[in-house]
């Protein structure tokens, strides 16, 4: 595994619907860049609401992500379209999970939520349907806390390290999050990993709101 691209966001307008917002959706590569728990150095985070802090610092996605949306899109598409910050050429062997750890150069970061779609993110791609469209991909990349700052450089390689196999997947993740009747166990289950607390957050009102029945 290497890192294929290092993606920076600036501050750019996006019309969304009827109303115009400043995003940091739009970004572009650049060699070298300094991760803090924060995130990227000089990354612009728009919507601090949803996105961005300690435990979705980083957002990452994969060149096996993009292959198969160039083929499903019929078109080209560049690292740093989907927001990503950093483009990895694939996540190793086995299915990605909440905890799963990855080595970059210095830097150590750790799975924490899958990417849930959203407007900005529809808009960005030019499709009011895109949202359903990631949605039904089921692709939806990770959120990353940064548990080791340093400089991350483009070329660099990838270790992965594997978090204890009763971790609960992010795509297991991701499809709990469109369950409209989830089950009280599965939400525990899930809630037993290192989920970024706003996803905790929701499973953990879910739970709650079942538990009250």
């Amino acid at each position: 595994m290497r890192l294929l691209s290092i993606n920076l966001g600036r501050p750019e307008l996006l019309q969304i619907a009827q109303q115009t917002t400043t995003t940091g959706i739009y970004k572009n590569p650049i060699e070298t860049a300094q991760v803090s728990t924060l995130g990227l150095s000089g990354d612009h985070v728009a919507d601090q609401e949803h996105h961005g802090g300690p435990d979705q610092a980083v957002y990452v996605y994969s060149a096996e992500d993009y292959d198969w949306w160039m083929e499903k899109l019929g078109q080209a598409l560049e690292p740093g379209t989907f927001g990503e910050n950093l483009t990895f050429s694939s996540y190793g062997q086995g299915p990605v999970r909440i905890g799963d750890r990855f080595r970059v150069g210095p830097v150590l970061l750790e799975v924490s939520a899958p990417r849930i779609p959203c407007a900005t993110l529809a808009a960005r791609m030019g499709d009011p349907n895109f949202v359903k469209k990631f949605r039904q991909a089921a692709r939806p990349g990770f959120y990353a806390r940064v548990l080791e700052e340093g400089q991350v450089r483009h070329g660099q390689s990838i270790e992965k390290i594997a978090a204890p196999a009763q971790n609960a997947t992010l795509l297991e993740v991701f499809d709990l999050w469109y369950d409209k009747t989830p089950d009280a166990a599965r939400l525990r289950w899930i809630l037993t990993a290192p989920l970024a607390e706003r996803a905790r957050a929701v499973y953990a009102e879910r739970l709650k709101s079942i538990e009250a029945l």
